[in-house]
């Protein structure tokens, strides 16, 4: 694995593309993550909660990854969300990310059992370090306790940053609560600490951040960048605020799909595994109004 201090700024938690048969599309996935590069974003991060990862088999995620790197995406420029409910599940994707170059991992907690301790939750984490077992290997943390119901607390991120240096990397912090993000902040400060919460990133950004994994990416990532710039406007945070109030009107996931398929004319990218459901036609029509109406379709459509 390439050095983590490259994962900073503007990374999007890509969308997964299905095909007809319900599988995850390669080629479709690696031309939306291409075409996002190419829009400025510095780098994407595939089978996170955007990708509707634990939908999908570790066969399927790594199938996926690998179809990123065939078509010539550097492994600098992605990182591998690794994380399952299963320890040797993650052991085998996140070594995997490792072999295959990707600039980090990035690791969910385990999250059918809730009310774990965090002596719990660190022989996890530390097992799945020293089973990969390779000095290349950089973790994210993946705090985002509203999905996962199990929560990284700050103590356990810097008792772990404590016992692996170097390779506990960074932490994406997708809670939306800018107190922990705070603390996050003044007590590990040795790590890249990331946002899935676009409105923080100006806070973030002053107090010393590393950037943004998140999902807005995906569908409008002009949006999202002025936010990382120490030029940030307040005209800027209201962009961001106006999209995220009509992206929440429905469903956050196939809202996106909507918008992607309509921007490529692709009505095939509509497409979500079970169970998750597409947007019907009287939904996308009402999102796609919203967008216009508030000046926001050249930016997403």
């Amino acid at each position: 694995m390439n050095d983590a201090s490259g994962v900073r700024g503007l990374w999007c938690a890509l969308l997964t593309p299905l095909d007809a048969a319900g599988g995850v599309d390669g080629a479709r996935l690696a031309r939306h993550a291409q075409s996002l590069l190419a829009r400025g974003v510095d780098g994407v991060a595939p089978f996170g909660t955007t990708g509707e990862g634990q939908s999908f088999t570790v066969a399927e995620r790594m199938a996926g990854a690998d179809a990123l790197l065939a078509a010539g995406i550097p492994g600098r420029q992605v990182v591998a969300a690794t994380g399952c409910a299963a320890l040797p599940d993650t052991v085998e994707l996140t070594r995997h990310g490792v072999q295959s170059g990707c600039a980090a991992c990035l690791v969910l907690p385990p999250f059918f059992w809730k009310d774990v301790s965090d002596d719990g939750l660190f022989a996890w984490y530390a097992r799945l370090i020293d089973a990969v077992a390779d000095p290349r290997l950089r973790v994210y943390l993946y705090h985002i306790p509203q999905v996962s119901g199990v929560p990284l607390s700050v103590d356990l991120i810097e008792r772990l940053a404590a016992a692996y240096p170097g390779v506990v990397a960074g932490v994406k912090d997708s809670a939306g609560d800018w107190n922990n993000t705070a603390a996050l902040l003044a007590r590990v400060p040795q790590l890249a600490i990331m946002v899935g919460h676009e409105p923080d990133l100006p806070k973030l950004m002053r107090a010393g951040g590393a950037g943004t994994i998140c999902g807005v990416a995906n569908v409008a990532p002009a949006l999202v960048r002025p936010l990382l710039a120490p030029g940030v406007t307040a005209a800027d945070e209201a962009r961001i605020a106006v999209f995220l109030e009509i992206a929440f009107r429905q469903p956050l996931l196939p809202g996106f799909k909507a918008v992607v398929a309509e921007r490529n004319g692709d009505p095939g990218w509509t497409a979500v595994r079970p169970p998750l459901v597409a947007l019907d036609e009287g939904a996308r029509t009402r999102l796609f109004a919203a967008l216009r109406q508030a000046g926001l379709a050249d930016a997403a459509l």
